[in-house]
């Protein structure tokens, strides 16, 4: 089976897609900025033991990312598919008001981050001869703007740049390159603000309104992602969970999803 390695893994999306993929019968990196797993999410993996490894990795230090890599590499063998998660938001605030911490963390993090991951990954890749490389969009890919989350969004518009052009750079070397779409998601990511305070928006009705709409939980999102994952052979795939149908057909069922995650 398939060799895993996804940054930011350690909850949320990330986190999910690893339990599905170990559910799969694959084995599995899971990383983030801590020393270790939390205990609770040590504690659910129990049943997958000797299939996952966790291993520390700040994405904006491409020399971690590296050791990602090679500590992966030494454990499984070889890395088939790896998956650039990691991110980052900014406190709900207007661009100008951002504070210069936050300006360069949600820009390290979501654009050096991915485009550090995927140089790592596709050198090593081409020399193997084969592998995957997904990356995570979001609010901005599709050029969406939502006040007060413009720099989160520019370094989404910049990732699917990015992504689209690397796949055209792998042509033919049996490497591929590909995007993940997830749309809304009920995680701490939206809910909670780096700076530990809770989301202005969730205050606005509308859009929780909008959110109970076309909000999903990561493990309905998870499911979707890692079969579609592994069956894929297509450069610049795109595998998106919320479609335009998809969001249109939930708008106009919305009566019956009233207050369904907030």
């Amino acid at each position: 089976m398939k060799k895993v390695v996804i940054t930011g893994s350690t909850r949320g999306i990330g986190y999910t897609m690893a339990m599905e993929f170990l559910r799969a019968g694959c084995s599995v990196t899971l990383s983030g900025r801590g020393e270790a797993l939390k205990p609770q999410a040590e504690a659910l993996l129990k049943p997958f033991e000797g299939k996952y490894i966790y291993v520390p990795c700040n994405v904006q230090d491409k020399k971690s990312i590296k050791a990602l890599w090679d500590v992966s590499a030494e454990k499984w063998g070889r890395i088939d598919i790896w998956i650039n998660n990691a991110g980052q938001n900014t406190p709900h605030v207007f661009s100008w008001e951002t504070e210069e911490d936050f300006t360069e963390s949600v820009i390290n993090t979501n654009l050096l981050g991915i485009i550090y991951g995927s140089q790592v990954a596709a050198k090593e890749m081409v020399r193997q001869g084969q592998g995957a490389i997904y990356s995570m969009e979001g609010l901005g890919s599709n050029n969406m703007i939502q006040v007060k989350t413009i720099l989160y969004g520019t370094t989404k518009h910049a990732l699917t740049y990015f992504m689209k052009g690397l796949a055209k750079e792998l042509e033919g070397t049996g490497v591929i390159a590909g995007r993940l779409s997830p749309g809304m998601m009920l995680t701490d990511f939206i809910t909670k603000m780096p700076d530990g305070g809770t989301a202005e928006l969730f205050e606005n009705r509308q859009f929780r309104k909008v959110f109970n709409t076309l909000a999903d939980r990561p493990e309905t999102v998870a499911k979707f992602f890692i079969p579609r994952i592994l069956e894929n052979r297509k450069n610049n795939a795109e595998i998106e969970w919320l479609t335009n149908s998809k969001a249109a057909w939930r708008f106009i069922s919305s009566s019956f999803r009233k207050d369904r995650l907030i």
